[in-house]
């Protein structure tokens, strides 16, 4: 259910960031989900990590889904002081990287519908990252096609999902 708890809000700030960017949500507004989200699935990543049932599995899955709470903390942090967003750009390639191998093990090891799933979106959140790095540190214009694939990626790899799973239509 955690995993469940955390992509349906994973999926809110992607679809809501996605929104920003395109100028439907305002500046100061966007700093909300952004922090009970990166808050949330921090909480999550802690009692993964450090709960007493914590093993090699539930360790390396915090590790992993850090790299989302810090992202969004990261932005809600940019929007509360200012910050220009090259620090958050580079950080978005080192995920990116990081992203990559991640789905690939995923995939090699996938042996159900969901690993099959879980992979992809590896991969496709590599994609995103990666255009955050060109947006943010390199400032690439590519704000609007960046916006999109948040949107997209935001109902696919983790809003649906998260759903499924919160409503055990997908176990």
């Amino acid at each position: 259910m955690l995993l469940g708890l955390s992509l349906f809000y994973v999926g809110a700030v992607l679809i809501l960031n996605g929104l920003w960017m395109l100028g439907r949500i305002g500046e100061r507004e966007i700093t909300i989900i952004n922090l009970c989200t990166g808050g949330l699935t921090l909480l999550v990543c802690l009692r993964l990590a450090l709960g007493a049932d914590a093993d090699a599995a539930s360790i390396r899955a915090a590790a992993f889904s850090l790299l989302f709470s810090f992202t969004y903390l990261w932005v809600a942090w940019n929007r509360l002081t200012g910050a220009d967003g090259r620090g958050l750009g580079w950080f978005s390639l080192f995920v990116a990287i990081t992203a990559l191998p991640i789905a690939a093990d995923t995939l090699r090891t996938a042996d159900s519908t969901w690993d099959w799933w879980l992979g992809l979106s590896w991969a496709a959140w590599a994609v995103l990252w990666l255009m955050f790095f060109l947006l943010l540190a390199l400032h690439r214009p590519i704000a609007r096609a960046t916006a999109w694939m948040a949107i997209v990626q935001g109902m696919g790899t983790a809003w649906l999902p998260g759903y499924l799973l919160l409503t055990g239509a997908l176990y």
